[in-house]
């Protein structure tokens, strides 16, 4: 997977290279054209799913689950799908960012 992000950067670069030796007096729709051949290899690019995205906010209990409780085992991919909250939430309570009041 490594090596595909690689080549889709690569290819990416190619294209804006291209694009900076454009001449002065190209077309519009030249430019165009290289502007949607960069958006579309930047679409086309992977990114790590982090999980569900947040349905509510976070309360004492959910940390407490998370940091103590029965989820406390878990991934906190895992945890904030249980939860209904996003990987982010999760990462942050377990981290001490938020939620620093809830003790065991």
């Amino acid at each position: 997977m490594s090596n595909e992000k690689t080549e889709v950067v690569s290819e990416v670069t190619n294209v804006k290279v291209k694009i900076e030796t454009l001449s002065e007096s190209a077309k519009v729709p030249e430019i165009v054209s290289k502007v949607n051949e960069i958006i579309s290899k930047v679409n086309s690019i992977k990114v790590r799913d982090r999980g569900p995205k947040s349905e509510r906010a976070m309360t004492d209990e959910d940390a407490q689950r998370c940091k103590f409780g029965d989820l406390k085992d878990k991934s906190h991919k895992e945890a904030a799908k249980v939860l209904g909250l996003s990987y982010g939430q999760v990462y942050s309570a377990r981290g001490g960012y938020t939620f620093n009041h809830v003790k065991k």
